[in-house]
């Protein structure tokens, strides 16, 4: 039941950080022109897009805990 568990929250984890992390990529390409009048753009996706990508990471890294304590 551990290994299922840490297994969900490897792929969840990958899941929010893939999604998160091409969402913000998109967003500072289609900013990109705007980056000459002002670089704080930069600064917003980075920002708004980072929480979910840090969440992502945790549940990542806990996944791999709970795998690593299940297998022994």
């Amino acid at each position: 039941m551990k290994q299922l568990f840490g297994g969900l929250l490897l792929a969840v984890g990958l899941l929010i950080m893939t999604g998160s992390g091409l969402c913000s990529v998109v967003v500072i390409v289609m900013g990109a022109p705007q980056v000459a009048k002002d670089p704080s753009v930069l600064l917003m996706p980075l920002v708004i897009g980072g929480v979910p990508f840090a969440v992502g990471f945790g549940l990542f890294k806990w996944g791999q805990w709970v795998l690593r304590r299940a297998r022994g």
